[in-house]
């Protein structure tokens, strides 16, 4: 199984034959190394309904007939706009032929902006287990730093994790690396960082607060293979 990181907090899986995208935001991020025309995912899941996370799912999906995974007022947002999906809420979990999805939750808002300046409420913001090929990834989507994180590494020992650690709308880096100690993952990617003035960070300074994991800082298009 491939997991490649994109920039923001794009992430690709490749795995038995399926391609899925988590948080496509393509379009406007210049951090990342995607052309969304190239994209061609089996399935899209989305951790919330901010602009800057369902990014092009709605291009990408119709161009690809995508199964979009999210939670469940995101779902229906998208499916008046014709997409196919399947939908999901906090604590909740659904067995697909790649492997199965579970949504936690997380601390932040989540809505979508439309072009003429309408705020549509798109339900709870969730972080993203995935068990996939008997490994357990963790994409946390964009979230405050919670004392139930510990649960979530109790409950499902994570090899691979995906932490924001941009500060202003998530945990900074001191916060992520508490939150690396409460989930324990084996392996932690710094996200959603650098894209915006706003979320400026040096990765550095997380690496050198994370001590019980392995930190790997990556580039876009780098992966790490599980």
């Amino acid at each position: 199984m491939k997991v490649s990181y994109h920039g923001h907090s794009v992430v690709k899986i490749e795995t038995n034959g399926k391609t899925i995208l988590i948080d496509p935001f393509i379009n406007g991020n210049d951090l990342t190394d995607l052309k969304v025309g190239d994209q061609k995912p089996d399935v899209i899941i989305l951790s919330h309904g901010h602009n800057d996370h369902v990014g092009d799912t709605v291009e990408i999906a119709k161009a690809n007939d995508s199964l979009i995974i999210a939670p469940d007022e995101l779902c229906t947002f998208l499916s008046w706009k014709g997409l196919k999906t399947h939908p999901l809420h906090i604590g909740g979990a659904a067995q697909f032929d790649f492997g199965k999805v579970k949504l936690t939750q997380a601390f932040h808002g989540s809505s979508y902006t439309t072009e003429d300046q309408q705020i549509v409420y798109t339900g709870m913001p969730a972080g993203i287990l995935l068990f996939i090929e008997d490994k357990t990834i963790y994409h946390a989507g964009d979230t405050a730093l919670f004392s139930d994180m510990k649960l979530i590494g109790e409950r499902h020992p994570i090899d691979l994790a995906f932490l924001p650690i941009g500060d202003n709308f998530t945990m900074g880096p001191e916060d992520a690396a508490t939150a690396v100690e409460f989930l324990k993952p084996k392996t932690v990617v710094p996200i959603h960082y650098n894209t915006f003035p706003y979320i400026k960070q040096d990765p550095q300074q997380f690496v050198e607060l994370v001590h019980s994991s392995e930190v790997k800082v990556l580039s876009a298009g780098d992966e790490v293979e599980l």
